[in-house]
């Protein structure tokens, strides 16, 4: 088995503020058997696909509870939004020349969440469902379990390695798919230090949202940050949750000339990229809009493509390449409230997000991914006819009672009520089903947006440099070893600065 030359960081200096010659990605991660088995299966691929050159860039779109159910019903909602019958219809990223199959579980569960998930994806070692940047060795919630399981992600390695990089979301910058990018975390809602419990108040690595600011101990912070999630960098006072007296976006600001924050997608409009080296935006206090919501309610927000867009103009002129995660969190809430409009588009508004970034890579020298950290219990059924409308009725059960094509096995939309005495199925037909309100029927009440996620592979999808790699099933964890390796990042030194100059001076506790 081959498996990447490295060893542990060395010692941090104290005078310089950077550590010694060393690699960044510790012989403890490549040695876990996760890593080591995403790597034997990247040997065995590689050997097998024509070797083109080695990617310069990297971008990784998440479409966040994207399962292929998912793919397909857009593939035919956004078809038929144009006029057409909608299953010829095809997704931007479904013209892909590479698929493949991921496995999604984590190792504590069978349906995996999106902490556990993007951990896999970034760092190639799979983990514990809701913890970040650590491997299984950790205690959920114990701060004091995180010492020796600490993973590096290779957004972590890309800024090491003097890359650009950055991270866009529609969900909080903080939540676990973007927060997986950067943070370090025995637990995922540990977003601002509010949430720390009892005892970790003092933890070395400090909430999720601090650590988008010390970002910077791998090199000199991310180039560009932009999603929801503005209460956890805002104090009470100024309508946050921070209970520690900080303000993360004055504290990003206030770093120099280039560093810039922005609230509004007409500030971002009215941002100089050209005189801006570090670019934060919080466009929401939670999640940003639905798309949906952002256009019919004209919401001052940038939709995801125009973030996309804005983050590789701030990105691709870096001498030295870049890398840049994308996730279109919103299609997992959706889902999660039962109401498939909302995810299917949204799932739409990730396609043209994808096709904005083909259309401005060089991909000569890009490697693009596309895949979903997970799925959701999203079912197409019935036998209607082609064309029918996706949202529509698609058949009807033994009582003679409509359903329509798209519902979900659990969620809080009862799809039974009491008529003269009997349990019946409530009749949709009687309703909207193509409202953008209407939430489908579902077979198990587990509450009102308490639908649960599922525990099938999903596809992974690729173009650009060395795309061919993604192919056959892989597990989750092959994608971060194969982005880590594809780019050469096995045996990136460290540029880490040491935490007396940067972590104490920028969080304030020791």
């Amino acid at each position: 088995m081959r498996t990447a030359a490295v060893i542990a960081v060395t010692a941090l200096t104290t005078g310089a503020g950077v550590a010694t010659a060393g690699t960044v990605l510790a012989s403890s991660q490549t040695s876990n058997p996760w890593y080591q088995g995403a790597d034997a299966s990247y040997a065995a691929v590689a050997s097998t696909k024509a070797s083109n050159a080695k990617p310069k860039n990297v971008i990784l779109f998440v479409g966040d509870g994207m399962g292929i159910s998912t793919v397909t019903a857009a593939r035919i909602l956004e078809g038929q939004l144009e006029g057409a019958t909608g299953e010829e219809n095809a997704l931007s990223f479904e013209e892909f020349p590479n698929v493949a199959l991921s496995k999604v579980y984590n190792v504590d569960s069978q349906v995996p969440d999106s902490a556990g998930t993007m951990t896999a994806m970034m760092t190639g070692v799979k983990t514990d469902i809701g913890v970040l940047g650590v491997d299984e060795g950790v205690v959920r919630g114990d701060c004091d379990s995180v010492a020796g399981t600490e993973l590096t992600s290779w957004m972590m390695l890309a800024e090491s390695a003097g890359k650009a990089t950055g991270v866009v979301s529609t969900a909080r910058l903080t939540h676990a798919t973007p927060g997986g990018t950067y943070a370090i975390s025995a637990d995922r809602d540990w977003e601002d230090d509010g949430d720390l419990p009892e005892g970790c108040e003092d933890y070395e690595y400090g909430d999720i949202a601090s650590q988008l600011l010390s970002f910077e101990r791998y090199g000199d912070g991310f180039e560009v940050a932009l999603g929801g999630g503005r209460r956890h960098f805002l104090t009470q006072d100024e309508g946050g949750n921070r209970e520690d007296g900080r303000d993360l976006t004055a504290e990003w600001a206030d770093r120099g000339d280039g560093w810039a924050y922005v609230d509004t997608a007409s500030a971002l409009d009215g941002v100089d990229l050209g005189a801006t080296d570090h670019l934060l935006g919080l466009f929401a206090s939670s999640h940003m809009s639905y798309e949906h919501d952002r256009v019919e309610e004209g919401a001052d927000e940038p939709s995801l493509t125009e973030m996309t867009e804005v983050a590789l103009e701030q990105l691709q002129d870096d001498k030295d390449g870049f890398a840049l995660m994308v996730e279109s969190g919103r299609i997992d809430h959706a889902h999660h409230e039962g109401n498939a409009y909302r995810a299917l588009t949204e799932t739409i508004e990730l396609s043209n997000a994808v096709a904005k970034a083909v259309e401005m890579v060089d991909l000569s020298e890009t490697m693009i991914v596309v895949t979903a950290d997970h799925s959701h219990v999203f079912t197409i059924a019935g036998y209607p006819e082609r064309g029918n409308d996706i949202l529509g009725v698609g058949g009807e059960d033994s009582d003679g009672v409509p359903y329509t094509t798209l519902t979900y096995a659990n969620g809080g939309e009862v799809a039974y009520g009491i008529v003269d005495g009997e349990v019946v199925r409530l009749d949709p037909s009687e309703s909207d089903t193509s409202d953008p309100d209407y939430h489908q029927q579902v077979l198990v009440n587990t509450g009102q947006g308490a639908e649960t996620h599922s525990g099938e592979d999903v596809a992974i999808y690729s173009v650009g440099a060395k795309a061919q790699l993604f192919n056959g099933v892989q597990e989750q964890n092959y994608i971060g070893v194969s982005i880590i390796e594809s780019l050469g990042l096995d045996s990136v030194k460290t540029n880490v600065r040491s935490k007396s100059k940067s972590w104490s001076g920028s969080r304030g506790r020791h």
